[in-house]
Formats: C-alpha cells, sequence, structure tokens
C-alpha cells in the first residue's frame, strides 16, 4: 500500500511542480505588490500638487471626455495626500461596427487636485513587460499563467485541487512504518521524529531529501491553507461556491446569480455614477455604518454597481476581508444586496476567509511575511521533489545496467 501511495505522490509532485515553482516564486513578490508598485512607478503613484482635491466623480467625467473609446468603471472616492487617483476604465463599443474597441490600458492616473493625467497603463499586461507593467504580470502569472480566457484560471485550480490532495499523501509518507519491520524497541515517536530533521551535514542526495520532508512537515498546515484557497478561489463559481451549496447555506451575492454578458457585448449602465454614490450613502446612514462611501465600481459584464463603504487608506478591511458592500442594478438602481465583513452565516464567514488566509492578510503584516517565505518554500519543495525523483530514477537506471551485465549461468 504505502508504495502505491509513493508512486501516488510522485506523479502528483511532477505534475504540479513546474506550476508550484511559477505560482511560489511569483506568491512570495505580490505578497508586497502595493509597495513594490509604488517602488517602480512614482511617476503614476504620487502626486504632490498643494490644494483641496476635486471631486473624483467630476475626473472621472474628464477621464470619459478625454477618452470616449472608454468608460470610467471604478472611482476610487478617496484623494489621499500625495497620491494619485487611480481609475479603472472599460472599452465601450465602436458603434460604427459594433465591436469592443481596444484602447490599449484600463487604468488611468490623475492628480485628484490639478486633474492633470498622470499615465496610463494596462494592469496585467502579458507583453511588452515594463515597469509600469510589472508587478500586475506577475500577478496574473501567478493565477492564471496569462492563458486566454478562464484556461489559466481552471488549469491552476485543477493543479490546486491535486496540491490539496498530495498534502495528505505526502504526510502520509513521512509517518514511521510499522513497528515490527523497523526499529521495534523505539516509540513511534521516536520514529517519526528523524523526518522532521535536516542533515546539514549528510551529504547533498540526504541534504535535499530532508529539506523536501522536513519542510513540508514544518509548514504543512500553512502549504494545506495555501493550496485549499487557490483551489476555492481559481474555481470558485466552477466548483467551491455549488459544493458549498449542497452542504450549507452561503448567502449568494448578485454576481454569483446572474449570468455573465458576452464580453464582446457588455451592459450598458442607465444610472448614472453619482446617482449610485447618492444612493449608497443614504442607504448606509439609514443602517448605521459609520464608513463613508469609499470607492465605486461597475461591471459591464454582469450590469452591477458595487460600492465599498470605508475609511480613507482602510480598503483592505479588518482581518484583510476587505469593506462593507452594497450592490445596485445598473438599469434601475435598485438595492440587490449587501455584504458585511466577518459577517453572516457559518459558511459566508469561511468563504469570506478564503482570499485573506490566501493573501496573509488575515494577520496583517506579520501574515505578509509568512505568505512571502512561504511563497519560496513551495517553490524550494518543487525543486527538491523533481531531484529527489531524478536521482531515484538515475539510481535504477544504474541498477538495471548492472543486472543486465551480470552473465547468466548456463
Amino acid at each position: 500500500m504505502r508504495a502505491t501511495w509513493t508512486l501516488i505522490h510522485r506523479w502528483c509532485g511532477l505534475l504540479t511542480a513546474a506550476f508550484l515553482f511559477v505560482s511560489g516564486i511569483t506568491g512570495a513578490v505580490i505578497s508586497w505588490d502595493h509597495e513594490l508598485d509604488d517602488l517602480l512607478n512614482p511617476h503614476l503613484m504620487e502626486a504632490h500638487t498643494p490644494g483641496t482635491p476635486r471631486d473624483p466623480l467630476a475626473l472621472a467625467r474628464q477621464v470619459e471626455a478625454r477618452h470616449p473609446d472608454v468608460r470610467v468603471s471604478y472611482v476610487p472616492l478617496h484623494a489621499q495626500a500625495g497620491k494619485s487617483l487611480a481609475l479603472g476604465v472599460a472599452p465601450r463599443i465602436d458603434p460604427a461596427t459594433g465591436a469592443l474597441r481596444s484602447p490599449g490600458f484600463n487604468q488611468v492616473f490623475v492628480d485628484p487636485v490639478s486633474g492633470v493625467e498622470l499615465g496610463r497603463r494596462e494592469w496585467g499586461a502579458v507583453w511588452p513587460i515594463s515597469r509600469e507593467t510589472f508587478v500586475s504580470f506577475l500577478y496574473r502569472l501567478h493565477y492564471s499563467l496569462h492563458l486566454p480566457d478562464r484556461w489559466g484560471i481552471w488549469l491552476m485550480g485543477a493543479i490546486a485541487v491535486v496540491w490539496t490532495l498530495d498534502c495528505f499523501v505526502g504526510f502520509y509518507l513521512t509517518l514511521p512504518v510499522r513497528r515490527q519491520t523497523a526499529n521495534p524497541g523505539k516509540s513511534w515517536w521516536q520514529r517519526w521524529r528523524p523526518a522532521w530533521m535536516v542533515r546539514w551535514r549528510g551529504g547533498g542526495a540526504k541534504l535535499n531529501f530532508d529539506l523536501h520532508r522536513a519542510f513540508s512537515l514544518w509548514t504543512w498546515i500553512v502549504l494545506f491553507v495555501l493550496a485549499f484557497t487557490a483551489f476555492s478561489l481559481n474555481l470558485y463559481r466552477e466548483v467551491f461556491y455549488p459544493v458549498m451549496q449542497t452542504f450549507t447555506r452561503v448567502t449568494p451575492s448578485p454576481f454569483d446569480t446572474r449570468v455573465p454578458a458576452d464580453l464582446q457585448h457588455p451592459v450598458e449602465p442607465r444610472v448614472a455614477f453619482g446617482d449610485v454614490v447618492a444612493h449608497a450613502g443614504t442607504e448606509a446612514r439609514r443602517r448605521g455604518w459609520d464608513a463613508p462611501v469609499g470607492s465605486l465600481y461597475y461591471s459591464q459584464e454582469y450590469g452591477i454597481y458595487m460600492v465599498s463603504l470605508f475609511a480613507p487608506g482602510d480598503d483592505h478591511g479588518t482581518g484583510g476581508v476587505g469593506p462593507a458592500l452594497l450592490y445596485y442594478d445598473g438599469q434601475d438602481g435598485r438595492l440587490l444586496g449587501d455584504r458585511q465583513p466577518w459577517k453572516g452565516t457559518a459558511a459566508d464567514i469561511f468563504v469570506q476567509a478564503q482570499f485573506p488566509l490566501h493573501s496573509g492578510r488575515i494577520l496583517g503584516l506579520p501574515g505578509r511575511i509568512l505568505i512571502s517565505c512561504m511563497g519560496l518554500v513551495v517553490a524550494m519543495l518543487s525543486v527538491t521533489g523533481v531531484i529527489i525523483w531524478w536521482r531515484k530514477r538515475a539510481s535504477r537506471a544504474v541498477s538495471a545496467r548492472r543486472v543486465k551485465a551480470v552473465p547468466v549461468e548456463t
């Protein structure tokens, strides 16, 4: 039985090694995505014009006037001192051709005081890689490998499923064999203890094996959390959410209950940004929510406005789960639902926790440091696992040649 599980672990590891190496390295970097983006792109992120910031919605209208081929889809409503205003944009339909335009950018950065446009970029662009797109390139590489449509997301989700199951297989293989077959005079823990240790002076092969086994054990819980949350995030609509609904009650968001439109035929909004902001402010006060309206996003794929309520600079919310949300219909402006951080059924809270757990933001700065280190551990385990397989493969090949070289007695 152990030989079977060893074979399964070997092939699961070989199947996922390259993907997990890329995911681990990129994950170690993107734990600091905002800080690195600020460092690389001060010309986009910083704005130093003194004075009172203008109305962000007015700045959004100016951007649409300058670039008629796009619609502003995301507006942060709080300007922070020394920071630019980063507006998200989405392409419009060309009325002459009926096709979706290709503006070549999806973010516009403006000075919140002067209204001057500081620059534009395509977040997540595949090529060319520049300092403006470097962080977003790594971000999308991490979870989708930049494969078209949702193929990369599905692929990495499938890899995460294999990784999750292999966590248990690998753990089982570290357990000591039955007492009668090895060291019968030692206790179970005494026989398992070597698996947790690294023989730093044991030579290359032993060191490589111990690094793979011991680091897997010491970090097993975090590895399992990373694997499971990678699956839940990548295959949320396809697998995770339907399975959760089968066993328990998850409060669906409007995005869960609507069928997305064809990307080439976006849903045109009939309600203006300003009206949605006013409705959201009134609704928040009625509910007694202290946080002001912090940002506004319109999904032209679903025809839904998503309003985030947070104080300036607090958009990650408590435990990294994000701010409170209100959802509005883009056609008639009616309230579709809400989401409050860390509230709802047990299943709702479990669903909300997936990204904070995966990113480490649930623990704040220490959690981000941990996840960054774990990215390097995942990459290391991928490499050491392949080396173990290669060494054993080479050893078996040598043994096979020796058997063939032994003369057969007649």
